[in-house]
């Protein structure tokens, strides 16, 4: 049987056993079937208690041996040394699911880390998956199964809706669910992992990708174990249709190598999972309210082609206001069609029909403007979605009806797009709006953040994933190759370096410098000293055989002086190049995702305005311009105040590359530093003036017997 079979038992199970089963509904062995018995669950409940034989006014049994049945499902609510006998018995009577409520395994250290492998290989032998241990279990609204002790529920119980939230932990899971629940959504089943000694998030998601009654799904993350399978049950939610609005905790970054590597420092763990997770389709958040509004937004399961927005408004100030957020998150807000705009002129000459379209209080008086330009929005403007501001008017008892009046027919004339209010008022009336299918706000800019994610989710529906480029494995060195021979190693891959040569004695540092041409680089050579320029290691502008001799000695000099056991092998001289625009070019091995990838623009500041882009490695050409474009500092490279465009189609040929070199390269690659990469005007090219590679060693090899 598989995970997801066995997660239909854990959610919908058609009888449950309660181990430490409890009269006192404030306990955790109480508050499971205190709930069930409120919200009608139509199962089976079987409360197991030694002392005890009734429970909450249910037959209670004295042991797991003596059920009358095999359960579908087992909540365990006892101490934790008696788990193991507990799980053995379960096994016995042919449980196949368990909730394990109890806490004292991984989460208080090395000694309970040990007791939960060995509470999962005893699950394991006989035949049991467990959600948790130390964890707030779940429920299912739609069938009254709260198997669960959370304390959220004396406040009320959730709303049956289509909206599924998947969490590691269990407070804060709980937490999404009163959100959703004080907020009006439906959120019908919620299903917190805890430790995930066994069932995780990802298991938990991939089921609600595949669950036809839901339609959103929220997650809430502390730690990604199981990378893969979280990866593959997003790109299931997305095949599916279902957004998947992920909050993720512990924004750390990386620290053991961040002095050796730019890119490491460029790439913590954060920043990661969100490039890599936002690459599979879920949508990063940083709080709780976004995801309820979005949450709220997708539910109703209408998602433009369009990405782009109408702002509808009886208030000046509000329309820039809306607007102004919309130009901050990327939101675009095209102006009407001159026709369109003169048309909306000839009915209220003081209007303003560019975008925002301010029928002014005027509509107020006659509620048929507010039909006209938002139906000229829609109509003329093409727009995806259309916020109508409204504010308090709107939640007047008085004006609900003339408005609905307004509104209601468009949101039936164009069913493929989004008819949004801002209003404020009591809930009996706003709720009139959102029966008739338009959303509604009390905030312009939230309503605005929402729409976006919303339209962006239905513009990636209609694109087709970028295929993968072919891997194949590469061959690395025994040890960390020096700059030389790390730019030979890339040359295979295609990766382009300026002229250069590596030369032991100044003769011959000399005679490379002629065959070059003058301006010239020297660096010094060694595997050991990654950041030559901090110690004097790195000389430019070398002009004539005089500079040469020069720079030699000092670059021998600093290296003995500030590295004096690093293993030097020589010094490096290559072609000065110049006229394109530095870039920063790399790769780091994170260690749940793999190879990432990171660009940026190059130089000394670029680890402190961390203007990157970082995709998990590998992808193609079409993906490396996207993230090339898609930096703040973008505009640079497409050439401003009189510069050249860079050659971005070379770098983004580079940099693709580049990601499939790092996934060829298996895992003893660290971390790849290209900076800088010179990009150099359109039609020139690309190459990479200096470059890192760090190994991790090779293992010692025996003969076999």
């Amino acid at each position: 049987m598989t995970t997801l079979a066995h997660i239909d038992g854990l959610v919908a199970p058609r009888s449950v056993a309660v181990i430490g089963a409890s009269d006192d509904v404030t306990r955790i062995g109480g508050r499971p079937i205190a709930a069930m018995l409120r919200a009608g669950y139509a199962g089976r409940i079987l409360p197991v208690n030694p002392r005890r034989e009734m429970v909450q006014g249910l037959p209670c049994y004295a042991s797991v041996d003596d059920l009358p049945e095999a359960p579908d499902a087992a909540l365990i609510a006892v101490p934790a040394k008696l788990v193991p006998e507990t799980l053995a018995a379960l096994g016995r009577k042919g449980c196949k699911v368990a909730t394990l409520f109890s806490a004292g395994f991984a989460e208080v250290g090395a000694e309970g880390e040990a007791a939960q492998h060995a509470l999962i290989d005893m699950a394991r032998e006989n035949g049991i998956r467990l959600l948790g241990p130390n964890t707030l279990g779940v429920y299912n609204v739609d069938i009254g199964y709260y198997g669960t002790f959370s304390s959220s529920l004396d406040t009320g119980l959730p709303k049956p809706g289509n909206i599924g939230i998947a969490s590691q932990s269990g407070a804060f899971g709980a937490h999404l669910g009163a959100l959703a629940r004080d907020r009006g959504l439906g959120s019908s089943v919620l299903i917190t992992t805890g430790n995930e000694a066994d069932i995780t998030v990802a298991d938990a998601i991939h089921w609600m990708a595949e669950c036809e009654t839901i339609d959103v799904i929220c997650t809430y993350m502390e730690a990604i174990n199981q990378a893969p399978a979280l990866l593959a049950a997003l790109d299931v939610a997305r095949a599916a249709g279902k957004p998947v609005l992920a909050l993720k905790s512990g924004r750390s970054a990386v620290g053991a190598r961040a002095a050796a590597s730019h890119t490491a420092s460029l790439t913590g763990d954060a920043i990661v999972a969100d490039a890599v997770l936002a690459d599979h389709g879920a949508i990063i958040l940083r709080d709780p309210e976004t995801m309820m509004d979005i949450a709220y937004a997708a539910s109703k399961r209408v998602f433009p082609a369009q990405h782009s927005l109408g702002i509808v408004t009886v208030s000046g100030g509000a329309g820039i206001v809306a607007s102004d957020e919309a130009e901050h998150i990327g939101l675009p807000i095209p102006t009407m069609p001159e026709a369109a705009q003169a048309a909306l002129k000839a009915v209220l000459p003081y209007a303003s029909p560019v975008n925002p379209l301010d029928c002014t209080a005027q509509a107020l008086n006659d509620p048929s403007l507010l039909e006209q330009f938002t139906r000229a929005g829609l109509e003329d403007g093409g727009y995806g979605a259309i916020l109508c501001f409204l504010t308090y008017v709107a939640g007047s008892r008085s004006m609900s009806d003339v408005i609905l009046q307004a509104l209601a027919p468009l949101r039936e004339a164009f069913p493929d797009r989004i008819i949004a209010i801002c209003a404020l008022g009591e809930d009996e009336v706003l709720r009139r709006y959102d029966d008739a299918g338009l959303l509604v706000f009390n905030d312009p800019c939230r309503a605005v953040r929402a729409l976006d994610a919303v339209l962006r989710l239905g513009v990636a529906r209609g694109q087709a994933a970028a295929p993968l480029p072919e891997v194949t494995p590469v061959a690395l060195p025994t040890e960390t190759p020096d700059e030389a021979a790390s730019k030979a190693l890339l040359a295979h891959a295609g990766i382009a370096a300026a002229p250069e040569c590596g030369v032991q004695d100044v003769e011959a540092a000399i005679e490379a410098a002629k065959g070059f041409g003058y301006p010239v680089v020297m660096k010094i050579l060694s595997p050991d000293i990654l950041h030559k320029s901090d110690i004097g290691a790195v000389k430019l502008n070398i002009r004539d055989a005089k500079g040469v001799r020069a720079a030699y000695a000092a670059i021998l000099a600093a290296a003995a002086e500030h590295a004096p056991h690093a293993v030097v092998n020589g010094v490096l001289v290559a072609k000065q190049l110049s006229g394109g625009v530095e870039c920063l070019m790399g790769i780091n091995r994170d260690p749940t995702f793999g190879p990432v990838a990171v660009f940026g623009l190059g130089g000394i500041f670029v680890e402190v305005l961390n203007d990157v882009a970082v995709r998990a490695c590998p992808f193609g050409p079409e993906t490396a311009r996207e993230m090339i474009l898609s930096i703040r500092g973008a505009a640079i490279l497409q050439g401003v105040r009189g510069q050249p465009p860079a050659d971005i189609d070379a770098l983004a040929q580079m940099l693709s590359r580049l990601s499939v070199f790092a996934a060829g390269a298996g895992e003893r690659l660290v971390s790849i530093d290209l900076n800088p990469v010179l990009a150099m005007p359109v039609g020139q090219g690309a190459c990479a003036l200096d470059a890192i590679i760090e190994l991790e060693p090779a293992e010692a090899m025996t003969d076999a017997d």
